[in-house]
């Protein structure tokens, strides 16, 4: 009987100790909900003051709180480790605010980051400046990028559109409003359309004209045409239509010129700069253009082409300078986007504030997106491995960057999406020559049944 008991206690243990391996595979986020999460909270409040002394973060004390330590205790006055906040334990990972000790800065943190994670057994340690004198540890347990499940609380608004999770289990969040234009680059089958469908499906549920340049014949944004306001899909068509951007934009500012030219007592709250500070009745919709495979505009082979590339350049630059205020965005994806592409290729990408790098085919791709605003990045999105479409390193003009992970989006249901919000388009009637042709659905299709009757005389 003691043998039985014995093997079956062994066969539990097996068994248990097995499936928290499986676990941990399978279903990171039960695990660490389960295992890893308090054996996180253990090693961090056993080894926080030794791990912060190994660590260079720790300070002498005071000479108030030596002269105390001698009084009370007559103990050996040891240095002094950021003042700990309450642990906040969220599903991937741990919260925690310190207060840096006099001295100190962020940066000290943020070096130290990497050995944090190895002390408290975490897959990552993230540090963000909250305020002076504080900052927040943000510990992910196990890897989110690898299998996206965004947050169920989301934060958007107007033009705000969350499209990925960065590596520190927070949601990346494309705010138009912030960040006017932006380019995403990436090989064939780095993710790239899965971003660009993602996008363009969170802004069909807003009312913003939304209008598509598709030089491939249309294949990556013509299924998403009951929800496009105008679409072009070879550079002849694309020739037209920038010409009618730029007209829309330049009555804009004719309008907002209208509202500056008030009289002299109007309140200051009246006088706006651009289209959103005019009244809500008054003002525009805002455009966002995507425009996908960008080369392809660039790409010449005679000197009459070469006339209308020349053209089409120029008129994408003053959009990419001038269109924030009127509310026209740009969404700009290709492969490559250098100065060998000709001349303006540089100049528009100066204009480009947003970038996303997608796995990239060599160094000198993710130079063109990443080098002039944070050359640290650059590295990183040479490093995204094949097996992993959607990865991506954004970065900004302020030299930070992340690496994110778009979710799955299949086109039939990015299409069924722009489908269903195709009456939110807003009318603009100068693209009303560029509206996309969207075919009747079948009737089978719109979920009705139709049922044969014979004919009688």
């Amino acid at each position: 009987m003691t043998d039985l008991v014995t093997w079956a206690e062994l066969c539990g243990s097996l068994a248990a100790i097995g499936g928290a391996a499986y676990a941990r595979h399978a279903y990171p986020a039960a695990y660490w909900s389960t295992v890893g999460l308090p054996l996180a909270v253990a090693r961090l409040l056993a080894s926080y003051s030794s791990t912060m002394d190994a660590c260079g973060l720790t300070v002498e004390p005071s000479r108030w709180r030596a002269l105390a330590v001698r009084a009370t205790t007559r103990r050996e006055v040891r240095p002094v480790p950021p003042r700990r906040g309450v642990i906040r334990p969220t599903t991937t990972g741990l919260r925690m605010r310190l207060r840096l000790a006099p001295g100190q800065e962020p940066a000290d943190v943020a070096a130290s980051a990497e050995r944090l994670r190895h002390a408290w057994g975490v897959h990552a340690v993230h540090v963000r400046d909250v305020k002076p004198g504080v900052v927040e540890l943000r510990l992910v347990g196990f890897d989110v990028l690898r299998k996206v499940q965004m947050p169920r609380r989301l934060d958007g608004g107007p033009l705000q559109i969350p499209v990925a999770l960065r590596e520190d289990a927070t949601a990346f969040v494309r705010d138009y409003r912030t960040v006017p234009h932006e380019l995403v680059l990436g090989a064939t089958l780095s993710g790239k359309s899965m971003y660009l469908r993602n996008l363009l499906t969170g802004l069909a549920a807003q009312p913003v004209v939304l209008v598509g340049i598709d030089c491939k014949r249309g294949v990556e944004l013509a299924p998403f045409a009951p929800r496009l306001s105008a679409l072009a899909t070879d550079p002849d068509q694309a020739a037209e239509l920038l010409p009618a951007l730029v007209k829309e934009m330049e009555d804009r500012y004719d309008l907002i010129k209208a509202r500056q030219g008030i009289a002299p007592g109007t309140p200051k709250e009246l006088i706006t700069s651009d289209i959103w500070g005019l009244p809500e009745g008054e003002r525009p919709a805002p455009i966002v253009l995507f425009i996908d495979e960008v080369a392809e505009l660039f790409l010449v082979a005679t000197r009459k082409e070469e006339e209308r590339r020349d053209e089409m350049v120029t008129q994408l630059i003053r959009l990419a300078q001038l269109g924030r205020a009127a509310g026209i965005y740009l969404e700009v994806c290709g492969q490559r986007f250098g100065a060998e592409l000709g001349k303006g290729a540089t100049m528009l990408r100066a204009q480009l504030t947003g970038r996303v790098c997608h796995r990239v085919n060599d160094e000198a791709s993710a130079k063109m997106a990443l080098g002039d605003i944070a050359p640290e990045a650059v590295l990183a999105a040479c490093a995204i491995a094949p097996e992993l479409p959607g990865l991506a390193v954004v970065g900004d003009t302020s030299g930070g960057w992340s690496r994110i992970r778009t979710p799955y989006l299949s086109l039939a249901d990015a299409a069924a999406i722009c489908r269903a919000t195709a009456d939110l388009a807003p009318d603009v009637p100068a693209l009303d020559p560029f509206r996309p042709y969207v075919a009747p659905m079948p009737v089978e299709a719109s979920g009705l049944v139709a049922t044969a009757r014979p004919v009688t005389e």
